[in-house]
């Protein structure tokens, strides 16, 4: 075999790895929930070794902001969180992934956990009713975002 041919060889496995690649890490992604239906669940609060921490959105957390993670709802969300032991809620909005803790819906800033009374117990049972979801943006146009260094579709 000569070396154009190892080198063609080369190229169609690694092509094939890629495409293998690819259709495994689609397929360990959760789908997006863009129903905009309510959910129920248990919510967390970022601890405090996560202050600072590089956010799924590329911004850094902020303990006095309203960020939250959701694993399913899209980045960018805006939502309403009601506690369900008490009834307050607070408008969040989806920058991070997680939690990846079982039952688990949410993660909050610890002023919203705060707001929803819930800090110094932990955990609660919450309802995450999403209020804007932003439009998907394609594949390409996300590309291309990036491309450009702007970040912005």
């Amino acid at each position: 075999m000569g070396p154009t041919k190892k080198r063609r060889m080369k190229a169609i496995v690694c092509l094939a790895l890629a495409c293998c690649f690819n259709i495994a890490w689609a397929q360990s992604k959760p789908d997006l929930d863009r129903s905009g239906l309510p959910k129920k669940g248990k919510a967390s609060y970022y601890g405090q070794q996560f202050y600072g921490r590089k956010m799924a959105d590329g911004t850094p957390l902020n303990p006095d902001s309203n960020a939250a993670a959701s694993r399913t709802l899209p980045l960018g969300t805006r939502a309403r969180v009601t506690n369900l032991a008490n009834g307050k809620s607070a408008e969040i909005e989806i920058r991070d992934r997680g939690p990846y803790v079982s039952g688990r819906i949410v993660d909050l800033s610890p002023k919203i956990a705060d707001q929803l009374d819930f800090r110094e117990q932990g955990l609660a049972w919450v309802e995450v009713h999403p209020i804007e979801i932003p439009p998907e943006i394609s594949r390409a146009k996300r590309s291309a975002a990036v491309a450009t260094n702007d970040g912005k579709p």
